[in-house]
């Protein structure tokens, strides 16, 4: 058994810029303590900084812990795979210590709302292959990632 902590910037890993708006950085804690079933991540938003939308295919569960943030969930409308059409289906404020489950293939994102204050949460993917997600195809955690003006379309796939 391993013990980490998710205080301070030790054990820093920059993420994809591709994939935030802008400057976001995480520890690994699922590294840490050697989670099979899970990868977990302690996710720090910096200048209002938030996720591209992006859709997974295992459950995500967030836990907010520090500054103010915000989940946008968001429907599909028609299109191509890669271009469509989307419409904002509910905006979910979150505050430290708030917890929100994202169902597998939810279009979504979130971040923080604050240009001031960092948003920080942890997220902890939940692997298709395991008990909490019995009718998986495959045991690799996939997030496809997306382009979009966070209104009304989706340009591309990232």
């Amino acid at each position: 058994m391993n013990k980490s902590n998710i205080h301070g910037d030790q054990d820093k890993r920059n993420v994809n810029p591709d994939w935030f708006t802008a400057k976001t950085w995480m520890k690994v804690l699922s590294e840490k303590i050697q989670s099979p079933e899970h990868d977990i991540y302690h996710v720090h938003f910096e200048d209002g900084s938030r996720t591209k939308l992006h859709v997974h295919n295992g459950h995500q569960i967030l836990i907010a812990t520090g500054g103010s943030g915000s989940l946008e969930i968001f429907q599909r409308i028609g299109g191509h795979t890669d271009i469509f059409d989307i419409q904002l289906v509910q905006k979910m404020d979150l505050q430290n210590g708030d917890i929100v489950h994202i169902p597998k293939d939810t279009l979504h994102t979130h971040g923080s709302t604050d240009s001031d204050e960092p948003f920080t949460h942890i997220a902890i993917n939940v692997l298709p292959n395991n008990n909490y997600n019995t009718n998986a195809n495959n045991s690799q955690y996939e997030t496809i990632w997306y382009e979009s003006d966070f209104e009304s379309k989706v340009t591309k796939r990232i």
